[in-house]
């Protein structure tokens, strides 16, 4: 399948009741009241339930898990007045934010739809859906929980692990928050299931058996366990249906799904990304909303190389407007998202590498690094000691990645978000968990996160 919007329609239809809502961002509802789906019952409905729970993780990650990936740390700000934006580029959330509450929600939403189809599919007795078929469905939902549960974890720290489907409060009450090391595990778990079920393929838009071994890499990454994080990756990196492609703006350069691609969220015109909007100036039909900020601008021109392709510009009378160029299809809006690129797999194995004290060398930190400069148009790092090569590291994350849901989560991670962007408060590395499920949901209750 090349995209989700030829059979989004007929999976919307057959599963109502399992996306309705997910937008409603006033619904007082907690999590585990989001909807369910009404009914597997064979592989039609099985794989239109699967194509929700993709409809779902494209929900959130067309608009606002980027912004909460971007717009707190350096690279971008916000141009305008609407406070949800504001709040985030200030990094001054509150629990009431419609991005907070709008981006837990359909995360969760896309987590119940993973859990219905584990919970039914390998039952199913359908002789359409053969066993491989089954395994590959369930392994694909597996695959969407643990993305689900790793995203939430690094935003909000532990969260509910919920791996039952919920259809009313009863079904999950008693479920309280888990810690960021207890939902790692769990996601740890999802991945390893789904390297299980997952074929060996080269899709780009659905998750397969390198899809989930490139997420454990990160994963690894995030959880400092370099010996991991560098063995993950380089699966991945191993594999010839994987690599960079030249220049840099050729993955971001219709046709989409190119060799860069490990897992990305395909859009159309029928099933639209509009994140373009916020990013293009008002002359060329956008609101402008976010702004590379000036030393982004300058920085990107000093030492980014080709990645000055992620850069535009439009003259209106005197005035010229430098926008964000990553989102460029206004007219078909067909946008990728983003998840997971082979230059990622390639950085996380260099910082994995550096952090071993494996610096030179053609299984070194400073080969992967070059790589990925190499496709920039840039010449080898010059970084010698481990700590410049980290931070060599860290600044070729925040160029090749720069308006992906990274730069934020990168800064925390590795604890550096106090001392590149002020923001000493570690109790503000985490969001605020939203105030209408801490209101709605008794077994939430005192278990917001500190300073919110």
């Amino acid at each position: 399948m090349n995209t989700y919007s030829k059979t989004i329609t007929a999976a919307v239809t057959a599963f109502t009741l399992l996306l309705s809502s997910c937008n409603d961002i006033l619904d007082t509802k907690p999590y585990q009241q989001l909807p369910a789906a009404s009914a597997i019952t064979d592989a039609t409905s099985a794989n239109a339930a699967l194509l929700g729970a993709y409809s779902n993780v494209q929900n959130y990650y067309s608009l606002n898990y980027p912004t909460l990936g971007f717009l707190p740390a350096d690279n971008v700000r916000f141009n305008g007045t609407l406070n949800q934006f504001l709040q985030t580029d200030q990094n001054a959330l509150t629990p009431d934010n419609v991005i907070i509450t709008g981006t837990w929600t359909t995360i969760y939403q896309a987590i119940n739809s993973a859990n219905t189809i584990i919970d039914v599919v390998p039952g199913l007795t359908d002789p359409v859906l053969t066993a491989s078929e089954k395994n590959k469905i369930t392994g694909e939902a597996y695959f969407i929980r643990a993305l689900g549960y790793f995203d939430l974890g690094r935003g909000w720290g532990g969260v509910p692990l919920v791996l039952k489907p919920t259809k009313t409060i009863s079904d999950a009450q008693g479920i309280r928050r888990s810690s960021l090391p207890q939902t790692y595990d769990q996601v740890l778990a999802d991945l390893t299931k789904a390297e299980e079920l997952l074929p060996e393929a080269a899709t780009r838009n659905r998750a397969v058996k390198k899809t989930a071994q490139a997420l454990r890499a990160r994963l690894h990454l995030y959880r400092e366990q370099w010996v991991d994080a560098e063995a993950f990756a380089s699966t991945v990196i191993g594999n010839s249906s994987y690599a960079l492609v030249t220049p840099y703006k050729a993955f971001f350069t219709a046709p989409f799904l190119t060799n860069e691609s490990v897992f990305e969220l395909t859009f159309s015109n029928a099933d639209p990304n509009t994140i373009w909007n916020n990013w293009y100036p008002s002359a060329l039909g956008g609101q402008y909303n976010f702004q590379p900020t000036t030393d982004f601008i300058a920085t990107l021109n000093a030492r980014g190389g080709n990645r000055s392709s992620l850069l535009a510009s439009v003259t209106t009378g005197s005035t010229t407007s430098i926008y964000g160029n990553l989102y460029n299809r206004s007219g078909l809006r067909d946008d990728p998202a983003y998840i997971l690129r082979i230059a990622e797999l390639y950085l996380i194995r260099a910082e994995a590498r550096a952090q071993q004290d494996k610096l030179d060398g053609a299984d070194g930190a400073l080969a992967d690094l070059n790589a990925v400069r190499q496709r920039a148009g840039l010449a080898n790092s010059t970084a010698a000691t481990k700590a410049e090569v980290l931070l060599a590291i860290e600044d070729e994350r925040r160029l090749e990645f720069a308006f992906e849901a990274h730069r934020w989560f990168d800064l925390v991670r590795t604890k550096r978000a106090g001392d590149v962007l002020g923001v000493t408060d570690t109790r503000k590395w985490l969001f605020p968990i939203p105030l209408v499920d801490i209101g709605a949901d008794p077994d939430l209750a005192g278990d917001q996160n500190p300073g919110y």
